[in-house]
């Protein structure tokens, strides 16, 4: 039997008008997806009605199905010769573990292609009216997992964060915020540094606090994730240049994106 092909399709940050052309293409001739819990429902009707559907969501604590089942699954769909989406939330090599399953499949032999997505990292800055870059006020931006905040040795160079980069964009991070922004103030980074903490980004749920480093903790305590942090001078750009909240969604095809099926995920 012919080997099929695995796709790992970057499904975009919430906005299903963010998808990019190639994945909307693959998207439609699917015989197989399987879709991440950050991936917009709205997307999915793209697919074929004859298309297999596989959840294989993730929030912290709570998998269900673990990686390495993800991994046999894509494995095991493309070996039955069939064409495999592997729809994934933002980017797929951006914090998405794409980079481990493209492992997985060249080591099994698949045959894959890489689409990549929007990632939140950028895209839902850009929907709350912050720009990462801007001539007088940064010059430079690093993206960080927030996952790293708290542990006793992380991998992320903190001091060097403080003190170097110009902004900060901090995705899986509300759980860890408390550490975060001590790590940052023990190494030198201003109180007074301004901070977006934005709930739900590019989409009709979209929800942003903003305060400064020693009192976001307490102005974010009652958002859930998923959230993107924020931290920079460009923060401060917000007012003058937010956008998509101000709009109106009734008046705008399309915008009204999804119900309560994508709030239920968590």
């Amino acid at each position: 039997m012919k080997v099929g092909k695995v796709y790992l399709v970057g499904a975009g940050p919430g906005d299903p008008g963010l998808l990019t052309v190639r994945g909307l293409e693959l998207l439609r001739k699917a015989e197989v997806v399987v879709y991440d819990r950050l991936v917009n429902p709205a997307l999915l009707e793209y697919a074929s009605p004859e298309a297999t559907r596989i959840f294989a969501g993730k929030l912290t604590g709570s998998h269900s199905l673990p990686q390495e089942e993800i991994n046999k699954l894509l494995i095991s769909h493309a070996r039955r010769g069939r064409e495999v989406i592997r729809l994934k939330g933002g980017d797929p090599f951006v914090f998405g573990r794409g980079g481990e399953e493209a492992e997985a499949l060249a080591v099994a032999g698949i045959p894959f292609e890489i689409v990549p997505g929007i990632s939140s990292a950028v895209a839902v800055p850009a929907y709350a009216g912050i720009p990462l870059t801007h001539r007088q006020l940064s010059s430079s931006f690093a993206v960080i997992t927030g996952h790293e905040a708290c542990k006793a040795e992380p991998s992320v160079d903190w001091k060097h964060l403080a003190a170097a980069v110009d902004t900060l964009v901090i995705l899986m991070g509300l759980k860890n915020l408390p550490g975060i922004v001590a790590n940052l103030l023990a190494h030198g980074r201003s109180p007074e540094t301004p901070v977006a903490v934005i709930r739900w980004g590019t989409t009709e749920l979209q929800e942003t606090v903003t305060a400064t480093l020693v009192d976001i903790v307490d102005k974010a305590a009652t958002l859930r994730p998923p959230v993107v942090l924020v931290i920079g001078e460009v923060v401060s750009l917000r007012d003058k240049l937010r956008w998509f909240e101000e709009r109106s969604l009734s008046a705008e095809p399309g915008a009204c994106l999804y119900g309560d099926e994508f709030e239920n995920r968590l």
